[in-house]
């Protein structure tokens, strides 16, 4: 059974729970959280890693940890990392993004930490 589920538009998508089996300890893709600095600082999940969608945009590229891997982008709410998950599979990226992004992964109870490590919260 695939862990990725296709949108009307057709591009992949998976549950905050299906992110979370698949970036966790021992997972085979990396968590890439797209949001804007301030965003990030207030909360994100613990194993996640940051590039926020202007900076892809311009072309920056993927932090070494996401190198050679799938990556599962989220954001806020799913619309920015749609569409970053988009420019990565353009670039030859094998990249699926979370429904409901960050307010979904807080939903199900998993974990969110800010800049310090401390419980944090979805801005």
């Amino acid at each position: 059974m695939s862990l990725f589920r296709r949108s009307r538009t057709g591009s992949e998508r998976v549950t905050a729970q299906d992110a979370a089996a698949r970036t966790g300890h021992g997972g085979d893709a990396t968590l890439l959280d797209v949001r804007e600095p301030y965003e990030w600082q207030a909360g994100h999940a613990p194993d996640a890693v940051h590039v926020p969608l202007s900076a892809l945009a311009a072309g920056a590229g993927l932090p070494g940890t996401a190198q050679a891997r799938p990556v599962v982008v989220i954001c806020r709410s799913g619309n920015r990392s749609r569409r970053a998950a988009r420019l990565l599979q353009a670039r030859g990226v094998e990249a699926v993004d979370v429904i409901g992004g960050m307010q979904d992964w807080a939903a199900a109870g998993l974990p969110v930490v800010d800049a310090r490590g401390r419980n944090g919260s979805v801005a």
